[in-house]
C-alpha cells in the first residue's frame, strides 16, 4: 500500500479471491504434542492491571492501558483518527459527519472544484435555454377526450426534450467534480491535504472510465425500463394497456433501484483501486452483498438532505426570480404559459449554483466514504490506512 489516492491496487483486496494470512497459536514448548499439564489454578487468573493483586496491593489501573474503565473488561482502545473519520467501521453519521469535515478542513480544494464546475455548467443551460432549446407547450385546462390526450403528450414530449440537455450537462458537471473530489477526500481519510493541480493529475486518467461507466448504467437504466413499459404500450390505451403499462413501470423501478445500488460503490473503485469498468461494477456488487438495506438507507437519507437544502435555498430564489421578472409573472397570473426572461433565469440560475457547490462535494463524500467504510468491514482496510497515514504502532513489519 502507498500514501497516493490510489492505495488499493487492483486484485489486491481480499474480496477478490486473496486470504491474508492469520496467525496461529505456536506449537506446545514440551514437544510431547499435548499442552503442559503445569496449568494456572481454575479462576484464580487476574488482568495484569497493576504490580499487585493480592490484599493491599494498589488498586487496579481505570482499564486498559490506563484508559476510563467501563462495563465488563473496560473500554476498547480508541480507533486512530488521522484525517475527517475514525479508522474501524463507520456509523451512518460518522459517514455524513466525514463528508461534512472534509468540505470544511479543506474548502479551498472542495468548494473551489464544485463551484467553478456549477458556474460553468449553470451558464451553458442557461445559454440554452434561452436561445436554443423551443418553449415548452402548455396544455389547455378545458380540453377533453383526444384533444386532452394529445396535448398532455405533446407536453410531456417538450418538457423532455427541454429537460434532456440539462440533465446531460448536469451528469458530465457530477463526473468531473465526482472523479476530483474523491481524490480530496481519499487523502482527507489519511489526513493529509491536497492542492487542485494535484487532485486534477490524479483524477484526470480515470474521466473517460467514468464517463463510460456512468453511460453503462444510464443505458442499463432505460433498456431495463422499456423492456418494462412496452408490452403495456403495445396493447394500446385500453384499461389493460394503462393498467399494464402501469405495473410494467413499477416493476422497472424496482430493478433499476436495485441495480443503482448494487453497483453504487463503481465509480469509488473505479477511481481508487484503478479498475476497469466491468471490473468496478463486479467489486462494487461484492462489497454490497449482504449490506444492500444498509447502502440503500444511507443514500436514501443523503439524497433527502440533499433535496431539503435544494428546497430550502431555491424556493426563497424562485420567489425573488419571479418576483423581478414582471412580465413572467404577470402571464403567470392571467393562466398563460409564462416567457421568463433574463431576470428569472440569473436569479434562479444563482440558486442553482449555491445548491450544486454544497451538493456535489456532499454526495461525493458520502459515496467515498460508504466505499470506505466497506472494506473497512471486509477487508480490514483501516489497518493498511493506519499504516500509509503513518499512525504509531501500525508501522510495516520489517522483513
Amino acid at each position: 500500500m502507498n500514501d497516493s489516492p490510489g492505495w488499493a491496487s487492483p486484485g489486491s483486496a481480499p474480496s477478490d479471491g486473496q486470504e491474508t494470512g492469520i496467525p496461529k497459536p505456536s506449537s506446545p514448548v514440551d514437544g510431547s504434542g499435548q499442552w503442559s499439564p503445569a496449568q494456572p489454578p481454575p479462576g484464580q487468573w487476574c488482568p495484569p492491571s497493576a504490580p499487585g493483586n493480592g490484599p493491599g496491593a494498589p488498586p487496579p489501573a481505570p482499564g486498559w492501558g490506563g484508559m476510563p474503565q467501563g462495563p465488563g473488561w473496560g473500554r476498547p482502545p480508541m480507533a486512530a483518527k488521522p484525517g475527517v473519520i475514525p479508522l474501524r467501521p463507520l456509523g451512518v453519521g460518522e459517514i455524513l459527519d466525514g463528508a461534512v469535515s472534509t468540505m470544511r478542513t479543506h474548502w479551498r480544494t472542495v468548494l473551489g472544484i464544485s463551484l467553478t464546475v456549477s458556474v460553468i455548467a449553470q451558464i451553458v443551460i442557461i445559454l440554452l435555454q434561452r436561445y436554443v432549446l423551443p418553449e415548452q407547450k402548455s396544455v389547455d385546462p378545458n380540453a377533453t377526450g383526444a384533444e386532452a390526450l394529445r396535448q398532455a403528450t405533446d407536453s410531456a414530449q417538450s418538457q423532455l426534450i427541454n429537460s434532456a440537455p440539462s440533465t446531460l450537462i448536469a451528469m458530465i458537471a457530477t463526473l468531473f467534480t465526482t472523479s476530483v473530489l474523491t481524490v480530496v477526500i481519499s487523502r482527507s481519510v489519511l489526513g493529509r491535504g491536497v492542492t487542485l493541480s494535484e487532485a486534477w493529475s490524479e483524477a484526470r486518467p480515470r474521466l473517460l472510465p467514468l464517463l463510460g461507466l456512468s453511460l453503462l448504467l444510464s443505458l442499463m437504466s432505460a433498456g431495463i425500463m422499456a423492456v418494462g413499459l412496452l408490452p403495456g404500450l403495445a396493447l394500446g390505451s385500453g384499461a389493460g394497456g394503462v393498467a399494464l403499462t402501469f405495473l410494467g413501470f413499477l416493476a422497472s423501478c424496482v430493478v433499476v433501484l436495485w441495480l443503482m445500488i448494487r453497483f453504487t460503490l463503481a465509480a469509488p473503485a473505479l477511481m481508487l483501486e484503478r479498475q476497469p469498468v466491468l471490473a468496478a461494477l463486479r467489486r462494487s456488487a461484492k462489497l454490497v452483498k449482504g449490506s444492500w438495506w444498509r447502502t440503500f438507507g444511507i443514500l436514501a437519507l443523503t439524497y433527502l438532505l440533499v433535496i431539503v437544502l435544494a428546497l430550502v435555498i431555491t424556493i426563497p430564489f424562485g420567489v425573488i426570480a419571479v418576483t423581478l421578472d414582471s412580465d413572467g409573472l404577470s402571464e403567470l397570473l392571467n393562466s398563460r404559459s409564462p416567457d421568463f426572461g433574463w431576470p428569472f433565469l440569473i436569479v434562479t440560475g444563482i440558486g442553482e449554483v449555491i445548491v450544486s457547490t454544497l451538493a456535489y462535494p456532499f454526495t461525493a463524500g458520502v459515496m467515498a466514504l460508504l466505499y470506505i467504510d466497506q472494506r473497512i468491514r471486509r477487508e480490514a482496510l483501516d489497518l493498511e490506512l493506519a499504516r500509509a497515514a503513518g499512525v504509531p504502532g501500525y508501522d510495516t513489519p520489517r522483513s
